[in-house]
């Protein structure tokens, strides 16, 4: 278990696994008066939610599947990136993708966040790569 530290500013509960294996944290929406998205808006949407990830890992934000779904309420830059070294509230891009208004209110589970560990890279300059089955095989190379 990875030990994160948070300030909560919301008066909603910390970000939470809704089951025991649980990729995603929920992130409940933060909000002094409800946000309403009409068809193809897109607005920023506050969570109160302030942390320190530690050096080497990031948290994505991803839409909630059953937003999505059912409501075409999705995050517009899925996955969102937060870095280890930002320190500002989180905030969730969201866009309604569809053709009826959908209203947020304060509380609303909005998104959800998946903290990973990463590797920086460092490119070498090559006149050349490696050679494997697949090659230079690109989009829809394998068929249907």
């Amino acid at each position: 278990m990875l030990d994160v530290f948070v300030i909560n500013k919301s008066n909603n509960p910390l970000p939470g696994y809704q089951t025991k294996q649980s990729a995603g944290l929920d992130l409940c929406a933060f909000l002094e008066e409800d946000v309403v998205l009409n068809p193809m808006d897109r607005k920023l949407v506050g969570t109160g939610i302030y942390m320190a990830l530690p050096k080497g890992y990031e948290a994505m934000i991803r839409p909630r599947s059953g937003m999505a779904f059912k409501h075409g309420i999705t995050v517009i830059n899925s996955p969102g990136t937060i870095d280890a070294d930002y320190r500002g509230e989180i905030k969730i891009a969201l866009v309604n993708l569809s053709m009826e208004v959908f209203t947020i209110k304060n509380g609303d589970r909005v998104a959800q966040m998946v903290v990973n560990k990463y590797e920086q890279v460092k490119f070498n300059l090559t006149e050349c790569l490696d050679e494997t089955e697949r090659g230079s095989g690109g989009y829809g190379h394998t068929g249907i």
